[in-house]
C-alpha cells in the first residue's frame, strides 16, 4: 500500500462496525426520539452519557463567552453599514418555510426568544438530546425543500455545498450501520429565535425580519450551523463539521468528499515551518508542534477526552478558557502567512463571498495575535490536530478515532471541525448591545376634544 493510502479511498471499509452487537441492533429498531429516550433512561454508553450530564450543568451558566484567560475583551466587534449578506433573500426563504408548515409545526419553529438559552443546546452526536423546532425528516418534503431554500439563500454556493455533502454523508453512514431511521440525510433540526413566538410568556420578537435581529440553528449529527442576522451582517458561529467516513465510495452520491481542504492546507502550512537542527527547540516547528502524539503523556488531565478528544470548543462549552499556544502568525514569513489566509478563508466558507471578506478583514487586523498550535506528527500518513485563535476566531480541527467505525487510533477519513469566535461573538452576542433598542417614547396623537 502506497504512503498515505491507509487513510484513502476505502480504507474505512476495513472498520466497518458488527452489526449483531446490542448498539447496532438497537439503533436499528428505534427512531430518532425512541433512541434518544433510551440513552437518557438506560446511561449507556456510561461516557458519553456523563458528558450530557455534564452538558446540563455547563448550560446553567450564563453565557460569557470562549477567552484566552478567563477575560472577555471588550469592543472587538462592530455592526458594518454593509455586512455582505443578501438579507431580503434569506427573510423571503424564512417566510416561505413557515409558510410550508402547519400550525402546530410553525409554533415549534418560533417559540423561542432572540435572547433564549435554548440556542446554546446544539450538539453533534447523533442522538437528539435537545428536540427544538422540526426536524427534517419528519416533515413533508415541500417544508424539507424550504427548509434547504433557508439554508440556500443564507450561505454561499460552496457553503451550501458543503453542508450537502456533510448531510449525505451522514445519509450513507446510516446505511453502513442500518439505522437510517436515527441517522440519514435529513436527521437534522431546524428552529427559528426571534421570530414572532413566545417563552415563558415573553415576547419572541416579530417574525423573519430585514431590520431586527433574528436567527435560526440548523443542528444534527455531524453539521450544527448556527445563524445571527442584523440587517447585512450575520455571525456563522459555532458551527461544526465533521464526517465519518469523509467520502461516499458508493451509491448515487460516490465521490462526494470533505474536509480534505482543511486537512491539506493545514498540513502544509505545519510542513512550510522551519525546523532547525534536531535539538533547535526554539525553531518555529518545535514552538507550533506543543504535543508530539495525539494522545501524549505529557498533556495535563483533561487535555484529551473520550468525546472531543483534542477539540476544546465544542457543543456546550461556550465559556471555556483556551489559552494561546504555539507560535505567532506575525512571526511567520508572507508565503506562510497566505497559508494562514487560505485555511481560514475555508473556515468561513458558510459566508457568502462579500461577507467572507469583511469577516476576513476582522480577522487579519489581529494577526499580531493569532496563533497557530499542532499536536501529532505531520508525515503523510500521520493523524493530527491544529488550532488557529486569536481575539476574533478560533477554528480547530482533529483527525478522531471511530466512533461508529471501529478504529481505535484517530484515522484521516474521520474528521472533527469547528468554528468559534470567541470573546462574546458566538451568537452574535457581542453584536446585540450595540443594536438600537426598540423606540420606548409614545405620544399619544389621537382624539383632542
Amino acid at each position: 500500500m502506497a504512503a498515505g493510502d491507509q487513510h484513502g479511498s476505502g480504507a474505512y471499509r476495513q472498520h466497518l462496525p458488527d452489526l449483531t452487537i446490542p448498539r447496532s441492533t438497537i439503533m436499528q429498531t428505534q427512531d430518532a426520539h425512541e433512541y434518544a429516550k433510551a440513552f437518557k433512561e438506560s446511561g449507556v454508553p456510561p461516557w458519553l452519557h456523563g458528558l450530557y450530564l455534564h452538558w446540563r450543568k455547563l448550560h446553567q451558566e450564563p453565557f460569557k463567552g470562549i477567552t484566552n484567560d478567563g477575560h472577555v475583551r471588550p469592543n472587538l466587534f462592530h455592526l458594518h453599514n454593509d455586512g455582505g449578506m443578501p438579507i431580503t433573500s434569506i427573510v423571503s426563504a424564512a417566510a416561505t418555510f413557515l409558510s410550508t408548515l402547519n400550525p402546530s409545526q410553525r409554533a415549534l419553529v418560533t417559540q423561542h426568544h432572540l435572547d433564549s438559552p435554548e440556542w446554546r443546546t446544539w450538539s453533534n452526536p447523533e442522538f437528539l438530546l435537545s428536540d427544538k423546532g422540526v426536524r427534517l425528516d419528519e416533515v413533508d418534503p415541500a417544508a424539507r425543500d424550504a427548509a434547504l431554500g433557508l439554508l440556500e439563500a443564507t450561505l454561499s454556493p460552496e457553503g451550501y455545498a458543503k453542508a450537502r455533502a456533510a448531510m449525505r454523508i451522514n445519509g450513507f453512514l446510516g446505511g453502513l450501520v442500518g439505522a437510517p431511521r436515527v441517522v440519514n440525510e435529513f436527521s437534522y433540526n431546524l428552529v427559528l429565535f426571534g421570530c414572532g413566538g413566545s417563552e415563558n410568556g415573553t415576547d419572541g420578537g416579530g417574525g423573519p425580519s430585514e431590520t431586527a435581529p433574528w436567527g435560526f440553528s440548523f443542528y444534527g449529527h455531524h453539521l450544527c450551523l448556527n445563524v445571527f442576522l442584523y440587517r447585512t451582517q450575520a455571525v456563522i458561529s459555532p458551527w461544526f463539521t465533521g464526517a465519518e467516513p469523509n467520502l461516499i465510495d458508493d451509491g448515487p452520491h460516490a465521490g462526494t468528499r470533505i474536509l480534505q481542504n482543511e486537512e491539506t492546507l493545514g498540513l502544509r502550512l505545519m510542513r512550510s515551518l522551519s525546523a532547525g537542527g534536531d535539538n533547535n527547540n526554539s525553531s518555529m516547528r518545535a514552538r507550533a508542534q506543543v504535543y508530539k502524539l495525539l494522545r501524549d503523556p505529557a498533556m495535563p488531565r483533561g487535555r484529551w477526552n473520550h468525546d472531543d478528544q483534542r477539540h476544546l470548543c465544542g457543543a456546550y462549552r461556550d465559556n471555556r478558557v483556551v489559552p494561546y499556544e504555539g507560535v505567532l502568525v506575525s512571526e511567520m514569513d508572507e508565503t506562510q502567512q497566505d497559508m494562514v489566509r487560505a485555511i481560514l478563508r475555508e473556515y468561513l466558507l458558510y459566508l457568502p463571498a462579500k461577507a467572507r471578506e469583511v469577516r476576513m478583514g476582522e480577522v487579519e487586523a489581529w494577526f499580531h495575535e493569532t496563533f497557530f498550535c499542532w499536536i501529532g506528527g505531520y508525515g503523510d500518513d500521520d493523524a493530527f490536530y491544529y488550532r488557529i485563535q486569536s481575539p476574533v476566531i478560533i477554528v480547530e480541527f482533529d483527525h478522531h478515532s471511530g466512533v461508529f467505525l471501529t478504529n481505535k487510533e484517530p484515522a484521516k477519513f474521520h474528521i472533527h471541525t469547528l468554528l468559534r469566535t470567541p470573546n462574546g461573538g458566538d451568537y452574535g452576542m457581542a453584536l446585540r448591545p450595540l443594536i438600537p433598542g426598540v423606540e420606548q417614547e409614545y405620544l399619544w396623537e389621537g382624539d383632542k376634544s
